[in-house]
């Protein structure tokens, strides 16, 4: 073991001692896909993500345990057979939560890769559908404002900050799910000018961002006629931007 922690540490790994452990019955060839810099969730071929062990596949974005704010803050909305919609889902890890928590859902995802696709529809035998496409035109036409709830954690990384994210993150997980444009909103905007047409009045949109994009991602829901606020939580270092879509009142 004290081997593995040393090669481990050499290669970078911050926490060499916990990786080691979770390594310690791999084969060799899954060792050194970590020490060459792949992430350590696509090595063991899952991730721990609110209480669940959830595949991730390579090539396919982690889920962050920072997301787990982004749940707790869509369970808030929810009783229980609400119509949700997890957009950018990579793996699908917020909607399996969802769905742990509240097994009466009904869940769709969808992703614009096709490999997150498949690796979500392993996480998600309990969903409605799992379909690839840009955003929300991915989706049945039939869902068109019938949607309770859009939850996305969305790229928001600044394209010009990509390069200088760590390696193992932009070698190994695909752009279109780090790059979120100029200054990292504007999938967010896109986003927000496509709800409109899918929830029902009264219908929320909950986006993931970084701390200093709250503002400007909460500014994009309002301009696309949400009422919207952003919530902080520094245990997760993770900041939400939930909105609500006209009246709730009305029918």
């Amino acid at each position: 073991m004290s081997s593995l922690v040393a090669r481990l540490r050499a290669a970078g790994c911050v926490f060499a001692e916990e990786e080691a452990a979770l390594l310690a019955d791999a084969p060799e060839s899954a060792v050194a896909r970590r020490v060459a810099g792949e992430p350590l969730e696509q090595v063991l071929g899952w991730a721990e993500f609110a209480g669940l062990r959830v595949a991730v596949a390579p090539g396919v974005f982690v889920p962050r345990r920072r997301s787990e704010f982004l749940v707790g803050a869509v369970l808030s909305l929810l009783g229980g057979g609400e119509t949700v919609v997890d957009v950018c889902c990579g793996t699908g890890a917020i909607g399996a939560a969802l769905l742990a928590a509240r097994p009466g859902l009904v869940l769709h995802a969808a992703d614009v890769d096709p490999a997150a696709v498949a690796c979500a529809a392993r996480n998600l035998p309990g969903a409605a559908g799992v379909h690839v496409g840009d955003l929300l035109a991915a989706l049945p036409p039939s869902l068109a404002g019938h949607v309770d709830v859009v939850v996305a954690s969305t790229p928001y990384v600044p394209s010009e900050a990509v390069a200088a994210m760590p390696p193992e993150a932009r070698e190994h997980e695909p752009r279109v799910a780090l790059d979120g444009g100029g200054d990292g909103v504007d999938v967010v905007r896109r986003l927000a000018g496509q709800a409109a047409a899918w929830l029902r009045p009264g219908g929320h949109l909950l986006v993931e961002c970084a701390e200093h994009q709250g503002d400007r991602a909460r500014a994009a829901l309002v301009a696309a006629g949400f009422t919207a606020s952003v919530a902080r939580d520094e245990e997760h270092d993770a900041t939400v931007v939930a909105g609500t879509l006209g009246d709730a009142s009305r029918p």
